[in-house]
């Protein structure tokens, strides 16, 4: 270089060819994802990290603000600490293109038949984990789907909330409020005309529970519904939008964490689940969407079929009962939930709980429907929700006593469904 009069390179700044955005589209090709492989911008950025004693190089965009700063504090230049924090960035980002590529091109998108590559970088430290004591990292791009509003910092307690409350509304269309704690919805209701009604179904479920509990909406949060909302302890309220006045009144709340649900979560959702297991982790392809709705008058196992308001009220209530942990059972209405059963181990214990909680809220379950999230392997669990007053159920089917199942329906008069696909939550 010296001799051809050749001046050192100082200064280089690669942006990469969108990989990831591009496979993140449902309808994209291979072509077009092997058209967004970038190969010389990672050589020139490894090659200038690997130098970044004499150079500085820089991937990301937001950067550049820092970059020109520092140049202006030391006469155009940058200092030794500051290039190495621009370098390492550099194969962390790399490490990540690479990763995103070879999980895409290997089908590792479901975890299955091939190795997973995984590299995040870290997004942001926590409040804390299950508990004060645990300390909590956030990796990936979390702030991308969601924006704080305002609050406290989050804690992983609140991400997992958020990411439960934010699934369970996207299952939805009409107006709809959820209600939930530790992940577990605990009410959930829907209005055409008013959110505060919507409120109110899901709130009347259970009003002790939403105490410290999260708040999810699928339409701008009003005024109306922040002024109600504010009377009791929430911890978190997620919306697509919040009205600027009701902003204003829940600012008063400073703890109060508001988050945007930004539009990208809704292709996000159908994103594998990674769990972490002793040595390893395993990737499992989400459960999105509530199967088995198709086709419901086909798959009546009972005498009597579902009325039309029942069928209504049986699509409402599969939909929320698998986002309850399982065992799971929900009884319903077709516009709100009357009892939530979460977590028992076994099924009539969750039906007996939802029953007491309905008695508890002074909710009639009289000609409600009963969701079952796997199926009943006895009759006594639905035998339990006949008594209670339901007079339609909808589950998957699959007991080897199924038959007796279906006989205690066809004997009480009740309609049912086997939608033919479970719902577990672990």
């Amino acid at each position: 270089a010296k001799a051809n009069d050749i001046p050192p390179i100082d200064l280089v700044v690669v942006n990469l060819y969108p990989f990831e955005e591009t496979v993140a589209k449902p309808d994209v090709t291979l072509e077009e994802a092997i058209e967004k492989i970038d190969i010389g911008g990672p050589s020139m950025l490894r090659s200038a990290a690997k130098n970044h004693a004499s150079v500085t190089v820089i991937v990301d965009p937001a950067d550049y603000p820092k970059v020109i700063e520092e140049m202006k504090e030391n006469n155009g230049n940058t200092t030794k600490g500051f290039r190495e924090q621009l370098a390492v960035k550099v194969f962390l980002r790399t490490s990540q293109y690479d990763a995103a590529i070879t999980n895409y091109l290997g089908q590792c998108r479901t975890g299955t038949g091939c190795n997973f590559t995984l590299s995040l970088p870290l997004e942001q430290e926590l409040r804390y984990g299950d508990n004060p004591h645990q300390k909590c990292s956030l990796y990936g791009k979390f702030n991308d789907f969601f924006t704080q509003v305002q609050g406290k910092e989050l804690s992983y307690t609140n991400i997992l909330d958020i990411e439960a409350a934010s699934d369970l509304i996207l299952d939805f269309v009409r107006p709809t409020v959820g209600i939930l704690k530790h992940t577990n919805p605990c009410g959930v209701g829907q209005d055409d005309e008013s959110l505060k009604i919507a409120w109110q179904k899901a709130f009347e479920t259970d009003r002790q529970a939403p105490f410290g509990g999260v708040i999810v909406v699928n339409r701008p949060l009003t005024l109306e519904l922040a002024r109600i909302i504010s009377e009791i302890f929430t911890d978190v309220i997620i919306a697509p939008e919040f009205e600027s006045d009701a902003r204003a009144l829940l600012q008063k709340k400073k703890n109060l964490r508001l988050m945007k649900m930004n539009d990208g979560y809704l292709a996000e959702k159908k994103a594998p689940v990674i769990r972490s297991c002793p040595g390893g982790i395993m990737v499992m392809d989400r459960d999105h969407t509530a199967l088995g709705l198709d086709n419901l008058e086909g798959k009546v196992v009972t005498k009597r079929p579902p009325t039309e308001a029942e069928m209504r009220a049986m699509r409402f209530g599969w939909r929320i009962v698998k986002h309850v942990k399982s065992n799971a059972i929900v009884y319903s209405s077709s516009d709100r939930t009357l009892g939530i059963g979460a977590g028992q181990m076994s099924r009539v214990d969750s039906s007996r709980i939802a029953i007491w909680k309905a008695k508890e809220a002074g909710l009639d379950l009289k000609g409600s429907i009963v969701a079952s999230d796997a199926m009943f392997p006895f009759a006594d669990g639905l035998q339990s929700a006949i008594d209670a007053g339901a007079t339609a159920c909808i589950q998957p089917g699959g007991s080897v006593r199924d038959e007796e199942v279906i006989a205690a329906a066809d004997a009480a008069g009740m309609a049912m469904i086997f939608t033919g696909h479970r719902h577990f939550r672990h």
